[in-house]
């Protein structure tokens, strides 16, 4: 008992010499060039929202259901593909939109049903599995889209620049996308925690047969939680390729930043994944603006220091 105090207490003296030395170097940053710390920090923030809507997904797949699907990112990528082919033939983009989500959710049930309840509990052959159906994915992808970049044209009303203080002229859209993640975020929130629906996929993963006992039918459950979870990543696919854009290696790019969303936040957890992609998302982009070279390393720092003192996540449960 008083180890584990002496531990916490070491954990958070940590994390307020880790905060004292950031907000040291933030006010650095400021009095050096406030407005490139602004712009930094409203791209940490949209970066972030793009890689939580992404990372929503697999958390649900993942981090909840513990099904391991490497080919997350592919589904990403798909969502953007179906979107933009759909955009492109008929000039609205949330049509797009909503073709993006219904393809990788019909993608994410087939994937659930024809894979994944065949395999319940074996880690290594999922992994084995989804990582050959992303290269193949990849692959087809390629085939029918090639190798060129798309991106999408919104309305214009999304496209317009909006005036923030400090930093000037910003993509409104930008702005888009992060007031999309906190509305999407709050509302899985409420809907794995305030709803009959949310507590069934809980208890499911926690104790299957307990829940099986009591007339629920689990593998219809788990099949609607990961179409929802791979209509997430399709819809993401969409806003990331109107933000950005899309090409092949994106899915790499993308499934990379789920997971160390996912170690980071904790598994499972929702607001877990909102904290990591925040953490992820902020890294990345102030480390490109004041340590280019070394930009990369910070996201893996944060990674090995949150697995070296929390190994659960910093919002999981200990199992």
């Amino acid at each position: 008992m008083k180890g584990r105090r002496v531990k916490r207490y070491a954990q958070a003296i940590l994390v307020v010499a880790v905060l004292a030395v950031l907000l040291a170097l933030a006010g650095a940053a400021v009095r050096d060039n406030a407005r490139l710390f602004g712009l930094s920090l409203l791209n940490g923030l949209t970066l972030a929202a793009l890689y939580f809507l992404v990372a929503s997904g697999f958390t649900l797949v993942f981090g909840l259901m513990r099904n391991v699907n490497l080919a997350h990112g592919s589904l990403f990528l798909l969502g953007g593909y179906i979107g933009y082919t759909v955009g492109d033939a008929t000039g609205s983009w949330f049509l797009a939109l909503l073709a993006g989500f219904l393809a990788t959710a019909l993608a994410g049930l087939l994937l659930q049903v024809l894979v994944f309840q065949h395999m319940e509990g074996q880690d290594l052959r999922q992994t084995l599995v989804t990582l050959g159906l992303s290269i193949v994915l990849a692959d087809i992808f390629l085939w029918i889209w090639g190798g060129e970049a798309y991106q999408f044209d919104p309305p214009r009303w999304l496209l317009g620049v909006v005036s923030v203080p400090g930093v000037g002229k910003y993509s409104g859209f930008r702005l888009v996308v992060l007031l999309s993640a906190i509305v999407i975020g709050l509302t899985l929130w409420l809907f794995l925690n305030r709803t009959r629906v949310g507590m069934m996929i809980r208890a499911g993963v926690d104790n299957k047969r307990m829940l099986s006992a009591s007339g629920v039918n689990v593998q219809k459950v788990f099949a609607i939680t990961f179409a929802v979870g791979a209509g997430l990543a399709g819809f993401a696919g969409v806003m990331g390729g109107t933000a950005l854009s899309i090409a092949p290696g994106e899915d790499v790019r993308y499934l990379l930043a789920s997971l160390i969303v996912v170690i980071v936040g904790g598994m499972g957890s929702i607001t877990g994944a909102a904290v990591g992609a925040l953490l992820i998302g902020l890294a990345e982009t102030f480390g490109l603006a004041y340590a280019p070279t070394y930009g990369v390393v910070f996201t893996f720092l944060i990674m090995v220091a949150v697995l070296a003192f929390r190994p659960q996540g910093l919002m999981g449960k200990r199992a």
